[in-house]
């Protein structure tokens, strides 16, 4: 394993492309996750409301050994049309390649999908919805390196019960070497943030201030612990990507995102609600070794659970306002980038 930069985003592992697209007008939008090669991949959904596409063949059981894309959009089962634009896109990457007489080439694409449809946006979009057309750009602007967070992608029209909502990231090194990086969009029907301050309930795993710096509150209210959810109309989902450079079995990949699903309940609360449509895929891209001990993976694991978390904080602290937004305000605007609280 190789020194690299490291951004504090899922990109830090090589060979993992993102690309973000989104349509400010009707306060949407879509992330590919495009992969250099085919990664083992499986995945956890514990909300009691998703919109997802091709999650069975995720079971460890099933044939497919490695996908290669992962979508995520707004627009609950209109987004999931975004595989198609993905897919269209990687047919015209294989066409390139070339393919043994009698095999064909299928892009393996999965997606989760979160509701954003009461949001204020335009969603009169005729007959079929945009999603397959924001796909295709997605995945055509997909690149390593640095991309933006908070109102970007699928993370454009989110929202939580307190503040917008957002597309997050965060990455980490384990004591032997793996690198380890979560991306989250944040659309919770309930919050990231501690009761009606501006303290995130991820805070304990913060690093080098990346939402704020703010810590944990010195103890918690009968007020701070009290239910804050979304309108009973307005379904929610925080919906992601954990994924490893470590070598992993499709068993193992699953796991790995049960224990990011433990991040997403140390980062919002409640979780995986009967109207939320919390998903997690795993991956592993097989760029490093496997886990060389128990010890190993279950540090992997441990950190899987750590950066989900900071990755859902930094989603909603990088939000920015949209114009003609409604009610729902930024965490910026709310409590700024630099106050300082008791």
């Amino acid at each position: 394993m190789t020194s690299r930069t490291r951004h504090n985003l899922i990109t830090d592992i090589p060979g993992i492309r993102v690309g973000n697209v989104r349509n400010v007008q009707q306060r949407t939008g879509v992330t590919a996750l495009v992969f250099d090669r085919p990664v083992v991949a499986s995945g956890s959904f514990l909300g009691g409301a998703p919109a997802l596409r091709e999650n069975a063949l995720l079971e460890p059981e099933m044939l497919v050994d490695g996908i290669h894309a992962i979508v995520l959009s707004g627009g609950s089962t209109y987004g999931l049309d975004a595989t198609a634009g993905v897919q269209a896109w990687l047919r015209g990457e294989f066409d390139a390649l070339p393919t043994p007489e009698g095999q064909v080439r299928v892009p393996i694409v999965v997606q989760a999908s979160l509701f954003d449809l009461v949001n204020g946006g335009d969603k009169d979009w005729g007959r079929y919805s945009p999603y397959a057309e924001l796909g295709y750009q997605a995945a055509q602007t997909a690149s390593h390196g640095p991309f933006k967070l908070g109102t970007e992608g699928a993370g454009t029209g989110a929202t939580t019960a307190t503040v917008r909502g957002g597309l997050g990231s965060a990455s980490a090194i384990t004591s032997s070497g793996h690198t380890v990086a979560a991306l989250m969009v944040v659309n919770a029907v309930g919050t990231a943030t501690v009761g009606d301050g501006p303290h995130f309930w991820s805070a304990p795993f913060e690093q080098d201030a990346e939402f704020g710096g703010l810590g944990f509150p010195p103890h918690l209210t009968a007020d701070d612990l009290k239910l804050r959810m979304k309108p009973n109309y307005v379904a929610g989902t925080t919906i992601g990507v954990i994924a490893t450079d470590a070598t992993l079995t499709k068993a193992q990949a699953k796991r790995l995102a049960i224990l990011a699903q433990d991040g997403v309940a140390r980062g919002v609360f409640p979780a995986h609600l009967p109207q939320d449509g919390d998903a997690v895929f795993g991956i592993a891209t097989g760029d490093a070794p496997a886990p060389a001990s128990i010890e190993e993976w279950t540090e992997i694991l441990h950190t899987a659970t750590q950066v989900t978390a900071r990755a859902i904080a930094r989603g909603v602290y990088e939000a920015s306002p949209l114009p003609g937004e409604p009610t729902r305000p930024t965490w910026q605007e709310r409590f700024g980038r630099n106050t300082s609280h008791d």
